[in-house]
């Protein structure tokens, strides 16, 4: 058994490039399984590199055949692939009925919907828009088969529910360390970062908060500031301006905290004991790092767009010196514990066993 997985994303300064991202990772833990992979790409400049197979960061070949789509979130999956394929993930937050029922005859499965296209679908994955805090047991027997707390159903799609199926970079598994880190006293070096296309343009707006805690002698630390289209703005004395930053997972763990948006980025600090917090890009992301921080994994700031400065500062303030240690280290045990780096394995067999059927 070789069968096919077409990964259906889509970037864009909206979305980001964290889709790809997850359908990289998703793709490796597919093809360790026997599988083979196809990513097909919709959207941006970026989509253009990666449906011509090239990593849009790295220049690096990618791992998997690509598909060029175009500039169309909802472009159709081509025959042809179709017909070579058993399974099709869309992975693009706005998957629709006729995006569903235009990969029939394939099994379909959706990653995050908070609509009603998933109810077409085969099955569905709800890391955070249904809560990311469920239970793995007890189990219980419906229709003569075991049923797990995260497990549901929607009329004949299955949804599997909340943190265990977080997707993070093979990397951030390998570093996750073994033991809870300690946390400084205060936070000497920040990285700030908002996604690579960081469409909503908050580097810029936490650019000046920091600018005015440092200036006020509020906060006396280093900032990394990743910023893609920040080449005109003037750092800080202790701020450093970058439009990337080559190997980001690998460089987390130099940070003593993170302050970032709700994308891959966020998943893999909580993955490897990096406090962070956070900036909604948009409401619908807010809601999810609202339940992040209603466990206890990041310190969340609101929706970056509509949050008031002096408000956002005085919070960092706290939380970035001596007065938050102890909050940083709850987060940094709550923040493990809610992401074992374990996620894209665990979407990849399920995705297995629906191919299977």
């Amino acid at each position: 058994m070789n069968p096919l997985l077409i990964l259906r994303v889509h970037t864009d300064p909206r979305l980001g490039f964290g889709h790809i991202a997850r359908a990289l990772v998703i793709q490796e833990q597919w093809r360790l399984l026997g599988g083979s992979a196809c990513i097909t790409v919709s959207g941006d400049a970026r989509a253009r590199l990666v449906g011509r197979g090239v990593h849009p960061f790295t220049d690096a070949p990618l791992p998997c055949r690509t598909v060029d789509l175009g500039e169309d979130l909802h472009a159709p999956l081509p025959e042809d692939l179709k017909a070579e394929a058993r399974i099709v993930l869309y992975d693009h937050w706005d998957a629709t009925l006729a995006d569903v029922q235009g990969g029939r005859p394939l099994k379909v499965a959706l990653m995050e919907d908070e609509g009603d296209a998933h109810e077409a679908a085969d099955l569905l994955f709800q890391p955070f828009l249904e809560g990311v805090s469920w239970p793995a047991s007890p189990l219980k027997v419906v229709n003569g088969r075991k049923v797990r707390p995260l497990e549901t159903w929607n009329g004949t799609c299955r949804i599997l529910r909340g943190a265990q199926f977080i997707v993070v970079d093979p990397q951030a598994l390998q570093a996750r360390p073994r033991r809870e880190p300690l946390q400084p006293l205060a936070v000497h070096k920040l990285l700030v970062t908002f996604g690579g296309s960081d469409g909503p343009g908050l580097a810029g707006r936490a650019l000046e908060i920091l600018r005015e805690l440092a200036g006020s002698g509020r906060w006396t630390g280093t900032c990394t500031l990743l910023d893609p289209s920040g080449a005109e703005r003037k750092p800080f004395s202790g701020c450093k301006i970058l439009p990337s930053l080559p190997g980001l997972t690998r460089r987390i763990q130099d940070y003593d905290a993170i302050w970032c948006a709700g994308g891959l980025t966020l998943c893999e600090s909580l993955c490897m004991g990096v406090p962070v917090a956070t900036w909604g890009q948009n409401a619908r992301q807010q809601l999810m790092l609202s339940d992040i921080a209603r466990i206890g994994g990041c310190l969340d700031l609101g929706e970056g767009t509509e949050a008031d400065p002096e408000a956002t500062a005085e919070a960092l303030e706290q939380w970035l010196g001596p007065e938050g240690q102890e909050t940083r280290q709850e987060q940094v045990r709550d923040g493990m514990a809610l992401v074992d780096g374990m996620g894209a394995s665990r979407v990849a067999q399920e995705l297995w066993a629906l191919a299977s059927t």
